[in-house]
């Protein structure tokens, strides 16, 4: 398992790449038209996928900073937040190469921003939510994207496993 979570985080980072660079190309007004999506435009789905990273992330590793809302603005113009979004990938990248098998069957217990009630799970159950959160919401900047007429992006984990992936351990 920790070598899929692995391949998984080198796909999330080649996935953010892709979103990244795409949404580059949008004007500043384009980056922030509230698109109907749950945080409203791509600018807000990005930050929240920045927040959320950096909460599990502090529940993970008990260190880093924790935004206290989901809804967050961490970043306003779309340079600034792929710097983050890159040194956030690269710190999930590191971390996950840092731990053993073992410690993914270890609990974790934290009181999530949306129900401040304690909740304790496996590590590996956090992961694999961790890791669906962000394909969700990637999902939602995908479709913000067409619907402003830009190319459709190969975003599946397969494509990135045939491609770019290639090399990573087979899990």
């Amino acid at each position: 398992m920790l070598d899929h979570y692995r391949n998984l985080a080198a796909y999330n980072a080649w996935a953010n790449r892709v979103v990244y660079a795409e949404a580059a190309s949008l004007s500043p007004q384009a980056f922030r038209e509230n698109r109907g999506a749950y945080f409203g435009s791509l600018h807000g789905t990005l930050n929240h996928l920045l927040v959320a990273d950096r909460i599990w992330m502090s529940r993970f590793t008990g260190s880093g900073d924790a935004p206290t809302r989901l809804d967050a603005i961490l970043h306003d113009d779309i340079d600034s937040l792929r710097q983050a979004r890159i040194a956030e990938d690269r710190r999930i990248i590191d971390w996950l190469g840092s731990i053993d098998a073992a410690r993914l069957r270890e609990e974790i217990t934290y009181s999530p921003i949306s129900n401040p009630v304690p909740v304790t799970h496996p590590l590996s159950m956090g992961l694999a939510h961790f890791f669906n959160h962000q394909t969700h919401h990637r999902g939602q900047c995908h479709t913000i994207l067409t619907s402003m007429g830009r190319p459709s992006l190969s975003l599946d984990l397969i494509f990135f496993m045939r491609n770019e992936g290639a090399s990573l351990p087979r899990v």
